[in-house]
């Protein structure tokens, strides 16, 4: 009997670990394609950058080898899935804040909104455990710092619309680099 309780919890552990080394396969064929459309919709949904915002424009504020460093807090072989998953859940707290002074199209606001909400539903699937539910706090600290200073950035400017199109700016710049995160990862 107690042979039989050991074969099972090593069964048990083995396919654990099987699963979760595989990469997902929504992640492989999907997030991609939405991620392209999340750019897309980011810069039609605004526009240009405004020119009566440019006086209270900021210098970048995205780290260009966030996705790339590995001392960032990812392993070089980290699953895509669990870096997507933090990455989108930021966005998705980000832009659940108020929209009110922002003149953007509604559609594809609320398009970007939808996908991004179906990004981080998609990726909890891919990621058993979720990132945040597994460490307490995130994966990355420096992805954290860069969202608290978005989230600084709307409140110092009080959610201003100029404040809003800072930080569409910013998630766009995200965005871009995150595919290119994604392309050097995933075979499509």
């Amino acid at each position: 009997m107690a042979v039989l309780k050991w074969l099972s919890i090593c069964l048990t552990l083995f396919c654990q670990g099987t699963a979760a080394s595989k990469p997902c396969r929504w992640t492989q064929f999907r997030l991609g394609k939405l991620n392209d459309v999340s750019i897309d919709l980011l810069s039609d949904m605004g526009g240009l950058f405004p020119l009566m915002c440019a006086e209270e424009n900021v210098e970048q504020m995205f780290p260009e080898d966030l996705y790339k460093n590995t001392e960032a807090g990812y392993t070089s072989g980290e699953d895509v899935s669990v870096v997507a998953l933090e990455a989108m859940r930021y966005v998705d707290q980000l832009y659940n804040n108020s929209l009110t002074p922002v003149t953007w199209n509604r559609t594809k606001l609320n398009m970007f909104q939808n996908v991004i909400y179906r990004q981080v539903q998609n990726l909890e699937l891919c990621v058993v455990g979720g990132v945040w539910e597994s460490s307490g706090d995130g994966g990355s600290v420096t992805l954290k710092t860069y969202f608290n200073k978005l989230n600084t950035v709307l409140k110092e400017k009080e959610h201003s619309a100029c404040a809003w199109e800072i930080v569409r700016k910013e998630i766009r710049e995200n965005l871009v680099q995150f595919k290119k995160f994604i392309d050097s990862r995933v075979k499509r």
